[in-house]
């Protein structure tokens, strides 16, 4: 049997960055690259239903092993094929060192910096690049566990529930569940394996919000320009500098909400910007909406009529917390699965999103799991092997837990 680690290996060579301005499903052809190696890999190993459709998603299914097969959940395993497009996926050069301690110098003279919390790896393996592209552990590390767990389960006696198998294209940017037929995939319920350190499990996720702000402003020659020009980009820049800066993501940690400046672009008389909001609960996630349009509604008020602003928000996902209340028993049993490979569970909340938000928020509950990475979207992005490891193994007793357990009741 391949170890999770020679699966990343191979998965990481193959370049799968998805593309914000792309209209198509999957983003960038060369996520199917991925997807076919992946098909391929599941029939050798045996297991039935396997599909690659015309959106790139991956599907396969490994049967229950128990009499009763009716009476055994269908868990699905799902993971994303596409890397962030933060940094560059193409011709990634992955090595695995022995971690000493302090810094580590990658070959472009990129430093992962020796935090205190990278203490307690020294000693232990660690995949990083030559800090040129990022590593694509998110979330090829979570394929390559999801792969190697499903053929240990394969090649076990051990009892095990249903597995179905789901690997998404363009999650990175927010379209992994777009095309995902939830009846088809029919699963009780579901785990994202696209997290970071050992034993960090995640019932939460932000909720998120896209705001779009056009600004249109009056241009005439600049020489000509006291009492009559308006610029939009400046008027803009005036919106964005009067947003509080305890409210941005560089200054925000743990469950503080954030409102991030993405995107900004014009001239003088049409300008745009996107802003990402982002919020655990409610009265912050309207807290967001109110600063923001607060903002916009003070300088249109200073500029006067001749300057219009265009405000627009739009819902990107909600907290996957708001459901996952309602159905204890996926938390449980993930908690449980990772106690078992010697590791003490501790729930973070996500200060991001996964496919199992929407997934989530669709019926299927879908918490996430770790995968031992860090520093994702980054050319600093690495892995700790013996994480990795443990996240194989914890899907492993995953399945197994849910064998005696009984199916979901309907809903």
């Amino acid at each position: 049997m391949k170890t999770p680690l020679e699966r990343l290996l191979k998965y990481v060579a193959i370049e799968t960055t998805s593309s914000e301005e792309s209209t198509t499903t999957p983003s960038t052809p060369q996520q199917f690259d991925l997807a076919r190696a992946l098909v391929e890999e599941l029939r050798e190993l045996g297991l039935e239903d396997v599909e690659l459709d015309e959106h790139c998603y991956v599907t396969a299914t490994l049967p229950t092993n128990q009499a009763n097969s009716a009476a055994v959940p269908t868990i699905g395993l799902i993971a994303h094929l596409d890397t962030s497009c933060a940094a560059s996926g193409k011709d990634v050069k992955a090595r695995v060192i022995t971690y000493e301690g302090g810094d580590v110098t990658l070959e472009s003279g990129e430093v992962i910096p020796g935090t205190d919390e990278m203490k307690r790896l020294v000693g232990r393996r660690l995949v990083v690049t030559d800090g040129t592209t990022l590593l694509g552990a998110d979330d090829k590390a979570g394929i390559a566990a999801i792969m190697s767990a499903v053929e240990r389960l394969k090649n076990s006696d051990a009892p095990r529930a249903t597995v179905r198998v789901c690997f998404t294209p363009d999650e990175e940017i927010g379209e992994g569940t777009k095309f995902f037929d939830l009846a088809k995939f029919g699963a009780d319920y579901a785990y994202t394996v696209d997290g970071g350190p050992g034993g960090e499990i995640n019932g939460e996720t932000f909720t998120a919000d896209k705001a779009t702000l056009a600004a249109t402003g009056v241009d005439v020659h600049p020489g000509e320009a006291k009492s009559m020009m308006i610029n939009a980009s400046r008027a803009l820049s005036r919106i964005v500098a009067s947003l509080p800066m305890e409210r941005a993501p560089e200054t925000t940690e743990g469950r503080e909400p954030f409102i991030h400046l993405y995107k900004m672009e014009g001239g003088v008389s049409t300008a745009r910007a996107e802003f990402l909001l982002r919020a655990f609960d409610e009265d912050a996630r309207a807290e967001n909406k109110r600063i923001l349009t607060s903002a916009v509604e003070s300088v249109a008020e200073q500029l006067g009529a001749a300057a219009v602003f265009d405000l627009t928000f739009e819902e990107q996902y909600l907290n996957m917390g708001y459901f996952l209340k309602d159905v204890p028993e996926a938390l449980e049993v993930l908690e449980e699965a990772t106690r078992r490979v010697g590791l003490e569970p501790v729930w973070v909340p996500i200060r991001g999103g996964t496919d199992g938000s929407r997934l989530t928020e669709m019926g299927l509950p879908t918490p996430n799991l770790f995968t031992g990475g860090r520093n994702f979207h980054s050319v600093k992005e690495f892995l700790d092997v013996e994480e990795h490891e443990q996240a194989t193994e914890t899907i492993v007793e995953l399945v197994k837990l849910w064998a005696t357990r009984p199916k979901r009741a309907a809903r």
